[in-house]
């Protein structure tokens, strides 16, 4: 089935959604530029008004939006995941795949194209321009708004990953409607740039468009909410590569708070996976809330998900995502996946200690470093998304090694979640100077409670006056306690739970996992010390929450940026894919040189890039 084979259909079906709109008329014909930059191209968009202000033009133009995102779906993923250190390829993969893989891409590689971003951009460049942000209801009420701030957010996202990608990339914030124009030379901004233009752009949308978005309903029995982007993660997600820490920080934080309406709460959740109390035969496991985390697609108060780009169900049709068979076993690739968790991945998740609280809920008991089966030494959260099996061919009786990655039981391409939220605040804490307001994300959970208890203490007016614009309260955010965990009876009002514990055990009491103290620092040192300590955490916070998702590239390229030697600290990570000590051959392997940035990036046809 696929989910947008007729946007003309579909947008007349919408209007039964639609506000009533008086007797306003007009048109649209709105083509795509999906050959933008390729100057061999004479194709040429065409609108046939210059106008938009009626809602089958503008649900036509806002669908054929969405329908554009598609072409980049799979590739979202598969830039932000291959190139990094936590997954590798086996046989199976594309020529195509693998020189992403070993930073060996070439202007015919089918994940290098980008006049598929700047399709979405035109698009939205089109809308922005023509759409009729005046036109009001007869309850004098905006009618286009709300498309009108989703199509500026969507542009905003396209961007920033085309930048991500590219490193510099052709600016252009005015419709393409001729071959003369497409041609032109336009200005080429950076990543700075690109994070400057977006936040000032969408400074200028009112607050409310923050949370109201467009109201199509059901698509396809896809909740339409899933497909935009939220404006405060946005405009957060500009804020963090840009630096500005704070006010990364306050977004991400009103959109937590905003989710549900005021008054509401979006918590972490409880979702978790960890040894049976006082367990000392390591051989299973309690799960609590996961069996659903990653594959759920219903817009609840608590859903984990928030945003997708939906994909089509039929392979022959439209925009099928691929990811599901390079990840899976199945028919469809003779049960050969082309992408598999890396060792440095497995690493990763074994070095952590895992602890498990003893049935009086005092006692700890830490799980052995090695040697417990299907990789459940350390964090639990990479055996319960990856599962391995065997299997024989019927005809041949050949054996055949099967795997199973639970992200991907969906033909959807998952962009943003809850817990992606809250550590990215974390990470907009610490780099602004909070690392204990941070690590409270990582240990315990953020709560008004524990903030009152483990941060205020140790700040000064200045940084209270910051931390008390965070609020938690007892009434909507309580944490998880030790009863919770001794007997697996969680209390129905505790709903927030230190990210580490989803799958390294009880964090609170794990003396393997505190925060540096050191009375002989000075304030500064100390919290100097914390933020380095932290941000580490952090990091491998990341891969055990959000190994496969596509992230991964993209917060080592964050994280190399403030480093003292980006260059360095990249080459270590990418280089370490297959374990420390096979970072020579890695290297070998690699056409980039990494410890260079420009080598980090994408370029197209001489065009694009570095």
């Amino acid at each position: 089935m696929k989910l947008f084979f007729d946007i003309k259909k579909t947008a007349r079906l919408l209007l039964l959604y639609a506000l009533p709109l008086g007797g306003v008329g007009g048109g649209l014909l709105l083509t795509s530029c999906d050959d933008f930059f390729d100057q061999e191209s004479d194709t040429v968009l065409y609108a046939d008004h210059d106008h938009l202000n009626n809602a089958v033009d503008t649900i036509y133009s806002v669908t054929g939006i969405l329908n554009k995102l598609q072409a980049i779906a799979d590739r979202t993923i598969l830039l932000g995941e291959v190139r990094a250190d936590l997954v590798d390829l086996t046989s199976a993969a594309s020529s195509d795949l693998r020189d992403v893989a070993n930073f060996n891409v070439g202007d015919d590689n089918m994940y290098n194209a980008p006049r598929d971003y700047y399709a979405i951009i035109n698009n939205c460049n089109y809308f922005i321009a023509h759409a009729d942000t005046a036109l009001r209801t007869n309850r004098n009420e905006y009618v286009f708004m709300k498309e009108f701030a989703a199509v500026k957010a969507i542009r905003a996202w396209t961007y920033l990953q085309l930048v991500l990608n590219y490193g510099q990339v052709p600016f252009v914030t005015e419709p393409i409607l001729t071959k003369e124009e497409a041609e032109r030379d336009y200005p080429r901004y950076g990543l700075q740039a690109i994070c400057d233009y977006f936040i000032a752009d969408l400074a200028t949308l009112p607050e409310r468009y923050n949370t109201e978005l467009p109201g199509y309903r059901t698509i396809r029995n896809t909740d339409s909410r899933f497909f935009y982007f939220p404006l405060s993660i946005v405009r957060a997600e500009l804020h963090l590569w840009a630096g500005h820490y704070r006010e990364a920080a306050l977004n991400y934080y009103k959109y937590i708070s905003e989710r549900n309406g005021m008054n509401s709460a979006y918590p972490t959740g409880v979702a978790s996976r960890m040894w049976a109390p006082g367990s000392t035969s390591w051989t299973s496991t309690v799960s609590i809330n996961m069996q659903n985390i990653f594959s759920s697609e219903t817009y609840t108060a608590q859903s984990e998900l928030i945003t997708m780009i939906p994909g089509d169900s039929i392979r022959a049709e439209g925009y099928y995502s691929e990811l599901r068979n390079l990840f899976n076993s199945s028919n469809d690739n003779d049960y050969k996946v082309s992408i598999v968790p890396s060792q440095a991945l497995q690493d990763i998740s074994a070095a952590q200690v895992n602890c498990c609280v003893g049935s009086n809920g005092t006692s700890v008991i830490y799980a052995p470093s090695a040697g417990i089966s299907n990789h459940r030494s350390g964090d639990l959260r990479l055996s319960y998304v990856w599962t391995e099996g065997i299997m024989r061919n019927t005809m041949t009786n050949e054996r055949v090694d099967i795997q199973s990655i639970a992200k991907y039981a969906t033909r959807n391409v998952h962009i943003y979640r809850r817990q992606m939220v809250y550590l990215r605040l974390a990470e907009a804490l610490n780099m602004a100077g909070y690392p204990r307001m941070a690590f409270l994300i990582l240990s315990t959970g953020l709560t008004n409670q524990t903030m009152q208890q483990y941060v205020y203490p140790y700040c000064n007016a200045a940084d209270s006056a910051f931390m008390a614009q965070f609020d938690f309260p007892a009434s909507r955010y309580a944490v998880v306690d030790v009863e919770d965990i001794t007997t697996m009876n969680l209390s129905p009002s505790h709903n927030t739970l230190g990210m580490h514990s989803r799958g390294s055990g009880w964090t609170p009491l794990n003396a393997y996992y505190q925060l540096p103290t050191d009375s002989l620092l000075s304030a500064e040192e100390l919290r100097s010390r914390q933020q380095h300590f932290v941000d580490s955490l952090i990091l491998n916070e990341g891969a055990l929450e959000f190994a496969f998702e596509g992230t991964r590239y993209y917060d080592l390229m964050r994280f190399a940026l403030r480093s003292s030697n980006p260059g360095q600290f990249m080459a270590d990570h990418v280089y370490a894919r297959r374990g420390r000590s096979q970072a020579a051959a890695m290297q070998s392997e690699i056409k980039k040189d990494l410890s260079q940035p420009t080598n980090w990036y994408l370029q197209w046809n001489g065009k694009i890039g570095f």
